[in-house]
């Protein structure tokens, strides 16, 4: 890895906020012209609520989480600035005077399995696609508000915020919907960039409740003056708008040096696609479910959710309950070393998406598949890991297809990069070249967004340039056979 400058003390810090769905951090970026440093200042749990209606997120907690990370940023350093990132979707209500209306839901709550069909009543799915480019997901935020119809709690809403925008207004008392997040809602023009006022009218949404279009870069405010107080920065600090969705800062922040590029953010879901200049909204790419989000700049994300590192690691959890060895390093050693291709999954099919006993699902989709179910740990990881390399093969392929975009290079960014099996059996799967890191690319994305509001980093290409020259990247070659992996994905419903 490039040795960063000498005087890196010396460099504008920014401060990142970043939630992820099982943990929270707020990380410390120093930036310059050819610097570019992270720093973890604190972490803290995301803890999902159980309560009588259903799961919720512990939102309260999350934001006393911020402020402490922010405190400890103050301790050691002067703050340029603050930029927000989280998870898509989910959102908190506000009433006339602006006070949250109970946790926000939980987007794996059980709630909107009988939205879907109410929603698709009043606009078809063939025409919400035409208009969103949203891929389906049954939590998508317009399912939810339809779950929500008729409560007292939406009655007296006047505001949504998504998670990052309620983080936001919390510091600075401003109300916005960052384009990125907004742009996952179901009720975001795909084509325009703005709200969609047929989408709000055919499903009796009062517009009101949605904020103005915030584009990253843009100037949120500055702190609160109990926030200033609360964590020693200075009132006057700017909280910059950034790409609030973790996976458009994450995409910010991949190393590419070509346009021919596919991504792959792993963590607990792996966000598989290309960058695009324009939608794809044709029947086909709806069918093939994938999902037109915002990028930086005006750019689209055109990718496929897959359910990622999730299943291993509600395996491990289970793992850890019943006494069993976890270490994630002897699991992928033991993995690394069973027979390819014993059991393969469909890492998309909706049994694995609640929290449970993933192994036991596992073997049980197996036996209905007419498989050997894995017969240890290392057979079990070895299923998960080669069942995920290969929802990636598809998902890059099919956007290939899809966009007429050939691609040369796969950058896997996130937490999976760290998986070295992953990555060399994504490799393999593709066939193509894949460059893993930066592991926190979605920090480093909104570090980015915000240096260069503050005129420190030139465009996209210059972003990227800086991480490809500053983080550690490390490059794997595909091996093996192309026609054991094609057939195995034809074995599994992913060819």
């Amino acid at each position: 890895m490039p040795s960063p400058s000498h005087s890196s003390a010396s460099h504008p810090v920014f401060a990142a906020a970043d939630l992820g769905a099982t943990s929270g951090r707020v990380m410390m970026g120093r930036v310059g012209r050819e610097h570019l440093s992270l720093s973890e200042a604190h972490r803290f749990p995301n803890r999902p609520l159980r309560l009588s209606g259903g799961l919720h997120w512990d939102v309260q907690s999350l934001f006393r989480g911020v402020l402490d990370g922010l405190r400890a940023v103050s301790q050691s350093t002067d703050v340029l600035s603050v930029g927000v990132d989280s998870w898509a979707v989910d959102y908190g209500l506000l009433d006339a005077d602006g006070h949250l209306l109970g946790n926000p839901y939980h987007y794996r709550d059980s709630r909107t399995e009988s939205a879907v069909p109410e929603v698709w009543a009043s606009v078809p799915p063939e025409e919400l696609y035409r208009i969103t480019g949203l891929q389906h997901l049954p939590f998508n935020t317009v399912f939810q508000l339809a779950a929500a119809g008729g409560s007292a709690q939406l009655a007296a809403a006047r505001t949504l915020l998504l998670i990052p925008d309620l983080i936001v207004h919390w510091l600075t008392g401003s109300v916005g919907a960052e384009a990125t997040n907004a742009s996952t809602t179901g009720l975001f023009d795909a084509r325009s960039g703005t709200w969609s006022a047929a989408l709000l009218e055919r499903l009796a949404i009062n517009p009101s409740l949605l904020p103005p279009i915030r584009l990253p870069g843009e100037a949120a405010g500055t702190l609160l003056p109990q926030v200033a107080a609360r964590t020693g920065l200075a009132g006057s600090t700017p909280v910059t708008t950034v790409a609030s969705h973790d996976t458009a800062s994450a995409v910010a922040a991949v190393p590419a040096r070509t346009d021919r590029f596919g991504y792959i953010s792993c963590g607990t879901w792996s966000l598989a696609g290309l960058e695009l200049d324009a939608p794809v909204v044709t029947e086909a790419s709806r069918e093939a479910n994938f999902t037109n989000e915002r990028g930086i700049d005006g750019t689209y994300r055109f990718l496929r959710n897959i359910m990622g590192m999730w299943l291993l690691s509600e395996t491990q959890r289970v793992w850890s309950a019943r006494g069993l060895p976890t270490d994630l390093g002897r699991l992928l050693a033991l993995a690394a070393r069973a027979r390819p291709f014993g059991a393969l999954v469909d890492p998309g099919a909706p049994e694995f998406l609640p929290p449970g006993d993933m192994p036991a699902r596992i073997t049980a989709y197996c036996v209905r598949t007419g498989q050997q179910p894995p017969p240890d740990q290392g057979s079990m990881v070895r299923s998960i890991i080669e069942s995920l390399a290969l929802a990636h093969r598809a998902a890059l392929f099919t956007a290939a297809e899809l966009s007429g975009r050939e691609i040369d290079v796969v950058h896997l960014v996130g937490g999976g990069s760290r998986n070295e099996l992953l990555c060399q059996l994504t490799a393999d799967a593709t066939g193509l070249r894949v460059i893993a890191g930066p592991t926190e690319a979605t920090a480093l994305g909104n570090v980015l967004v915000q240096a260069r509001a503050h005129g420190l980093v030139g465009d996209r290409s210059d972003m990227r340039r800086l991480v490809a020259g500053t983080q550690h990247l490390r490059h794997y070659q595909p091996c093996g056979s192309r026609r054991s992996w094609a057939e195995a994905a034809a074995r599994v419903g992913l060819g």
